[in-house]
């Protein structure tokens, strides 16, 4: 499946559901270095809720072509929306607003293959996948205040990712940093050779294929529903009241009979990826 945004000769969007569940959505537009209009958002926030809807979809892997992941916003997008009102500026924030918080609560899993440049907005695309896993090539900046401006829109999910301290700094100064540097700040989760990306992917894709699907959606929620919130009886219950419906599900009762009986449960499918040929870096400590 592709989508063509607009008046683009070729698809800015591939979509591809393989057999075992995963999907992967490839921004195509290498020759802009994967950079986002109004179009390109409004046509992968379609694409990712098609995607949700689709039952066969386990996982999503974020993908892009070239030497790029993501610059961020189209400079000729950006030279069209300086000239437009303020009420038209906001209603294009939104559009954003809404495929950051599509992609983010997506009920599937999510994986950002990330081989090259996130800038701007890409980086906020890789903050809102659950995980990502990024090339040692990959560079990373957050340099809207260059320009006069701010990350607004994706803040929420990148200060989620980095935290408030660093997320102040990269903010404030727009610098780049690499690839060891966002597995250290918490940005990425796996940081590996370009020609051993899909391995990394192929193997984060085996372990969430070990899960029972409704779980993973609840997993997703519960992570969301807890963070930074006080520990108090209304938090008690509400995970408790969670715990007690998985355990009486029907996913829930094959999970435990099926590790009583030391088989595998029934969504357990697809092929299993080999490890990687190299050890994964370890997070630097803070």
């Amino acid at each position: 499946m592709a989508l063509n945004t607009g008046s683009l000769k070729e698809p800015s969007i591939l979509v591809q559901v393989a057999e075992d569940g995963v999907a992967a959505l490839t921004l195509s537009r290498p020759e802009l270095h994967n950079a986002f209009d109004d179009e390109l958002i409004s046509g992968l926030t379609q694409a990712l809720r098609a995607l949700e809807r689709n039952d066969s979809v386990r996982v999503v892997v974020l993908a892009a072509q070239g030497k790029s992941f993501s610059a961020g916003a189209d400079l000729n997008w950006m030279k069209r929306m300086a000239g437009y009102s303020r009420r038209r500026n906001f209603q294009d924030a939104l559009g954003l607003g809404e495929l950051m918080r599509t992609l983010h609560g997506l009920g599937k899993p999510t994986i950002a293959r990330v081989q090259g440049a996130a800038y701007g907005g890409g980086v906020g695309l890789v903050a809102a996948c659950d995980i990502a896993i990024a090339t040692r090539e990959a560079t990373f900046a957050l340099s809207e205040v260059r320009l006069g401006l701010v990350p607004a829109v994706i803040s929420p999910y990148v200060i989620a990712a980095m935290g408030e301290r660093m997320a102040t700094r990269y903010f404030l100064t727009g610098e780049r940093f690499d690839a060891t540097q966002a597995l250290s700040l918490g940005l990425v989760h796996d940081v590996c050779e370009a020609q051993e990306l899909d391995d990394h992917v192929r193997a984060a894709v085996a372990q969430i294929l070990l899960g029972g699907p409704a779980a993973l959606a609840a997993a997703k929620r519960l992570v969301r529903d807890v963070a930074r919130r006080p520990l108090d009886e209304d938090l008690v219950r509400e995970t408790a009241d969670l715990i007690a419906q998985l355990r009486t599900s029907r996913e829930g009762k094959e999970g435990i009979s099926a590790f009583l009986e030391k088989r595998s449960p029934r969504w357990a499918q697809g092929p299993k990826a080999s490890p990687p040929r190299k050890a994964r870096p370890r997070k630097a400590k803070s």
